[in-house]
């Protein structure tokens, strides 16, 4: 059996040594530097505060273009569906061209009979100089006849009813003259003043080519073609048989090319915004990607001038509203990164925007003029 002593069994808990001074005075420099790095931390989020604006009131924006027919017709085959590429020229629809047909067919027709009565008006010119020349020669002939009857009247051997016949088949020659070189002027001018005039520059040739033409204009746009390279949309609308007017809406291609971001932003936010800063575009489809982008230009006017009923505030009971105003802003960077392919962006995709203004506030007039003094 073992003994047990006093020493063995002693449970008093030990005294832990004091701390050393060393780390007390980093402690009381830890609880000093803490403010100080507040301070520090919040002046530079007050410096460069207002130096980034942002808006998620933005979206993705493509050229696009409504169209609708020249003419009118039923439709009669439609050659392309939702959502399908097409390039330049590609064959949309096509409307019943019969009626078309028909009528440049009578704008030939009538062509033609232009050119020929052009041909009649020319050989009629020459027949009206043909019975001018005749009156003329005729003219000379009573002329002649009446001075010989005068110089006989004189000596007294004609007689005075001889004398009379003759001088009124001369009157008659000459007025049968007259009528022939008015019947000239009347063939000329239907000649346009011109008898040498080309016949397809006279001017009811002019009239019924302008004719033909718009007939053949309007027969080409029977087939109604893609404008340029894009995306077709809205072809429900299209049905084979429906009749479709001068005018109205048929179809839509959203064209390929730049993409721009029309963002909204706060009239406040534009204060230091200028053409041509750098901004950063996530649109909401990819927000794991972000694209470069500048300011391009900046809208002339608020959103609510544009709308069709403008915002009328000459009233008593009128709220002030921050208002918003339109930046177009050019996407400059949309290439592959890390293996993954460029976004595909379609118009009207939400995104958000930051626009960076460079602009830096300046200190307050109490430690501006402390640094100023310290430097």
């Amino acid at each position: 059996m073992t003994a047990v002593t006093d020493r063995d069994t002693d449970t008093r808990p030990t005294v832990p040594a004091k701390p050393a001074r060393r780390s007390r005075w980093r402690r009381y420099l830890l609880m000093a530097a803490l403010p100080l790095l507040v301070a520090v931390g919040g002046g530079y989020e007050y410096v460069v505060g207002g130096r980034f604006v942002s808006t998620d009131n933005a979206y993705v924006q493509q050229d696009k273009v409504t169209i609708s027919p020249d003419v009118s017709g039923r439709i009669v085959e439609v050659a392309v569906r939702e959502n399908q590429p097409v390039s330049r020229g590609a064959v949309l629809f096509r409307i019943d061209d019969e009626p078309y047909r028909l009528a440049l067919q009578q704008a030939e027709a009538a062509l033609a009979s232009a050119r020929l009565k052009v041909e009649q008006l020319r050989a009629d010119l020459g027949e009206e100089l043909a019975k001018q020349a005749a009156a003329e020669e005729k003219v000379a002939f009573e002329q002649r006849e009446f001075q010989r009857q005068q110089d006989l009247l004189k000596t007294g051997v004609a007689a005075r009813a001889t004398y009379d016949s003759v001088r009124h088949d001369l009157m008659a020659a000459q007025q049968d003259l007259n009528t022939a070189k008015q019947a000239v002027v009347s063939a000329r001018a239907a000649l346009g003043g011109d008898p040498e005039v080309p016949t397809d520059r006279h001017p009811t040739v002019l009239e019924a080519l302008a004719k033909t033409a718009t007939a053949q204009r309007d027969l080409d746009h029977t087939v109604v073609r893609a404008p340029a390279d894009g995306v077709v949309s809205q072809t429900e609308r299209l049905l084979v048989g429906q009749y479709m007017p001068v005018g109205l809406s048929a179809v839509s291609v959203v064209m390929n090319g730049a993409s721009w971001v029309e963002a909204n932003f706060k009239e406040t936010d534009l204060t230091h915004m200028a053409v041509g800063q750098t901004a950063t575009v996530v649109v909401d489809a990819y927000s794991g990607r972000t694209l470069t982008a500048h300011v391009e230009s900046i809208g002339a006017g608020t959103g609510s001038e544009f709308s069709v009923l403008p915002a009328q505030n000459a009233t008593g009971n009128w709220v002030k509203v921050v208002q918003r105003v339109p930046v177009r802003l050019r996407i400059d960077g949309n290439e592959p990164v890390d293996g993954n392919a460029a976004v595909p962006l379609r118009t009207g995709l939400s995104a958000d925007v930051e626009v960076d203004t460079h602009y830096a506030r300046p200190l307050p007039g109490v430690i501006g003029s402390a640094l100023a003094a310290i430097r």
